[in-house]
């Protein structure tokens, strides 16, 4: 694992063969007649062949077999897997729920959230997602993730993106969870940095996306390949392992992303900046401005605001919030959410601080301070008003259904007299 190798860049047209096969790309051209050392070329695209340049994503793969090569896919039983919202009763209320999403993949507009948890490695299967991409954040234990275009190892406090159509399989060393935001309609982008500048938050040099890497074997009772398409699981079987591809080129990829990375913006005067200078990845919705999704960050930093409420504000927002934790303690409410936990605010829901984070701030001496130091928070947002699963609403041992009592102890400060 220590001595996997990565090319850096966002979106980058990238180029990359096995060392084993020195050549093996086509010189100049896309579709050669006959291609280096037989192989047979394979374009894998990930938007409309007639998208602007700057959102059209292909990568041309070149391999030992095409993915044509299998049996027909049959059902295969889907477990927690689903995309109904309609299963429970919508429920407005703040709580530590796991699954959630809104929207549906055959209409290409809507994103779903999983936690999964494994501890055995997949043996001769692999998964490619038909309804749109995979954005895992593992919060214990290692993925070393096989992708057709080579391999990735992925540690917590580390991302990873799987873009719809990309093979994939997963090996794990011992118990392993995380969170998936996955997104149907739309592709994950750096956000745009207006004012900022040309710099800050994540850089396009800090994403790494794998090296070509093949294996030629046939495999002893077939290969499994599961297809992921409109929100149900199918299985084919084949003879051989699907990552066979000796070299590819192009922009459309797998990537990782280290989120110690991040550059952290944020005010040094005064009043609390909103959590949108913390986004790491955007996928834009129709309309300008609002995301479908943005995955977001809540990392070590400096908070140094004079005359300011340091923690987050008490809010209410047009957007769902999915927050998850990572490693440490969130800073807006230390007691009750723990690592590998998570919480939804739904549209309109008010939330902030508990009542002992407001107290303590509110008094707090203002001086230069390091915020969240050894821990790291996420959110999931979106414009969906999001729905929750009945898988997540029956897992009631691990629902916090005090959720709520951590704001019942806030009192009233006013004073009339008060200036």
């Amino acid at each position: 694992m220590t001595g996997l190798q990565y090319m850096s860049g966002f979106g980058n047209e990238h180029v990359s063969e096995d060392p084993r096969c020195p050549g093996a790309l086509p010189e100049g051209q896309n579709n050669p007649q006959v291609c280096p050392y037989g192989l047979y070329a394979e374009q894998l695209s990930g938007s409309a062949f007639t998208c602007p340049r700057p959102t059209n994503k292909r990568s041309w793969l070149y391999r030992i077999l095409p993915s044509v090569c299998h049996k027909p896919f049959e059902p295969l039983k889907e477990g927690h897997l689903t995309h109904n919202w309609d299963e429970v009763e919508p429920d407005p209320n703040q709580g530590l729920h796991t699954l959630c999403g809104a929207g549906e993949p055959r209409g290409r507009n809507g994103i779903a959230i999983h936690i999964f948890v494994c501890n055995t490695s997949m043996l001769n299967r692999c998964l490619y997602n038909s309804d749109g991409d995979f954005l895992i954040v593992p919060q214990q234990g290692k993925l070393l993730i096989t992708t057709e275009f080579g391999k990735m190892l992925v540690e917590p406090n580390e991302i990873c993106v799987i873009q719809q159509g990309m093979r994939f399989n997963v090996e794990v060393f011992g118990e392993t969870r995380g969170y998936i935001l996955e997104v149907y309609g739309a592709h994950f982008e750096l956000p745009d940095l207006g004012p900022i500048g040309a710099n800050g938050l994540a850089n396009p040099r800090d994403f790494l996306v794998p090296v070509a890497w093949y294996e030629n074997c046939q495999v002893p009772g077939g290969y499994t390949v599961i297809s992921k398409y409109q929100g149900k699981l199918f299985a084919a079987q084949q003879d051989f392992s699907p990552f066979n591809v000796v070299a590819w080129h192009g922009n459309y990829t797998p990537y990782k992303y280290h989120l110690e990375k991040f550059m952290v913006i944020n005010s040094v005067a005064f009043d609390h900046a909103d959590p949108s200078i913390f986004t790491v990845l955007t996928a834009k919705s129709t309309r300008l401005g609002v995301a479908l999704a943005d995955f977001v960050i809540f990392p070590p930093r400096w908070g140094v605001a004079n005359n300011t409420f340091r923690p987050p504000y008490y809010h209410r927002n047009c957007m769902s919030e999915f927050m998850g934790l990572i490693k440490g303690h969130y800073e807006a409410k230390e007691e009750g959410f723990q690592p590998g936990g998570a919480s939804l605010h739904s549209m309109m829901t008010p939330h902030g601080p508990d009542a002992e984070c407001f107290e303590k701030a509110s008094k707090a001496k203002l001086e230069p301070e390091r915020v969240a130091e050894g821990t790291m928070a996420f959110m999931f947002e979106s414009s969906l008003s999001l729905a929750i699963t009945k898988w997540g609403l029956q897992t009631s041992e691990c629902l916090d259904k005090n959720y709520y009592k951590c704001w019942e102890p806030l009192k009233s400060h006013f004073n009339s007299k008060r200036k």
